[in-house]
């Protein structure tokens, strides 16, 4: 069965290589965002013969054709996704690095009212929030 990934890329009309598929199909089923190693890592599980390089190049082209989108969430590690078929922003939980997806209508009218206050019609934007669990305790231990 061919995945949504590899679908986009034979639409844009590239060449697909079984690396690539391979990689494109290992994106596809990702409920996370991996960043190159750990694509690598669960690429080579399924090809040995995938190196990171050859992951490092399929990353670069499929982001420069639109179908990736690479996200830098402040932790040094690119991570990417599938282009969203929908807008949505992500919360970054910094203790334990899960990222959860989200869209809020309320926020999203409040940005194209303040970029319209500035003069500005929005045209695109990212949100991402940083932040820990209520429950979770703080440095001292106290919750």
């Amino acid at each position: 069965m061919t995945s949504r990934l590899e679908q986009m890329c034979m639409t844009k009309g590239m060449r697909m290589t079984e690396q690539r598929r391979v990689i494109a199909r290992v994106l596809s089923q990702s409920s996370d965002h991996p960043d190159v190693e750990e694509l690598h890592r669960r690429s080579h599980a399924v090809d040995p013969r995938i190196s990171i390089a050859t992951v490092y190049r399929t990353v670069r082209l499929f982001e420069e054709a639109g179908i990736l989108s690479r996200l830098d969430f402040g932790d040094g590690r690119a991570r990417y996704e599938e282009m969203p078929e929908s807008h949505h922003d992500h919360l970054i939980d910094t203790r334990s690095g899960e990222i959860i997806e989200f869209n809020d209508p309320e926020i999203e009218v409040l940005q194209e009212k303040i970029a319209a206050r500035l003069g500005y019609r929005l045209v695109d934007h990212r949100m991402e929030l940083y932040g820990v669990p209520l429950n979770a305790p703080d440095n001292k231990g106290r919750k």
